[in-house]
């Protein structure tokens, strides 16, 4: 069975080879870079399972990483796990804003990495089994078509990224009804507990921006969630 290839992109010599020595222990294909723009290119090159990116990092920091990796069809649908030495919570708001999947705040254990790998690494599994074979969506003028893993209002192509993906199709599948924050997690992206409930509304506000005039046909619910209108006009 293929190993699952992980990309490092950190700065830091002494966290770069305790990352890569865990991580190689656990069995994955491992390598790494030392600045943004190496990352970027090594990333559209081997096409990695998943990144861990490090936000402060010279040449381009890895919020900017972060995105283009998600504006990019052949690398939007990469994992990505942000390390942040930042206690601050808009860096990690902006960063799952953009399209990563987790974060872990330094200083950390390498045995949290290895399990957050795994989570990220697991759930990314389970939402990609379950939109094979899944119908197209149409809704207003929302189409969303799982095979392609494309989305688009009208004739415009909206790129989204893997989790903003997972969960517009849950939601415009299932029009009318009101989901919780919980809920969204659960059934567009799979149980995982260290996936934070907030980030919902950043993922949300995200598809909101993209779908542009069509940003209403995703209603909020306050004090309940979020919701696809039932009716189309």
């Amino acid at each position: 069975m293929k190993r699952p290839r992980i990309l490092i992109v950190e700065d830091d010599a002494d966290i770069r080879r305790v990352l890569e020595y865990t991580l190689q222990r656990e069995g994955f294909d491992v390598s790494s870079m030392d600045d943004g723009l190496r990352g970027l290119s090594e990333a559209r090159r081997v096409a990695p399972d998943l990144v861990i990116l490090d936000l402060m990092l010279p040449g381009i920091d890895g919020l900017e990483v972060c995105r283009r990796l998600k504006q990019e069809e052949a690398t939007a649908s990469i994992a990505i796990v942000m390390l942040t030495a930042k206690s601050e919570e808009s860096d990690v708001v902006l960063g799952l804003g953009l399209g990563a999947d987790d974060y872990i705040a330094k200083p950390f254990s390498p045995k949290e990495v290895a399990a957050r790998v795994r989570a990220v690494l697991r759930r990314a599994s389970r939402a990609a089994a379950r939109h094979d074979g899944k119908r197209s969506v149409v809704h207003g003028p929302l189409s969303i078509d799982p095979t392609r893993h494309k989305v688009f209002v009208d004739d415009r192509e909206v790129l989204v990224t893997a989790t903003e993906f997972r969960i517009l199709h849950y939601l415009a599948s299932r029009p009318g009804r009101v989901f919780s924050r919980d809920e969204i997690l659960m059934g567009a992206l799979g149980p995982n507990p260290m996936v934070l409930e907030r980030s919902v509304d950043v993922h949300i506000r995200a598809i909101r921006k993209k779908l542009d005039d069509a940003r209403d046909l995703i209603e909020t619910v306050r004090g309940v969630g979020y919701r696809m209108t039932e009716v189309v006009a």
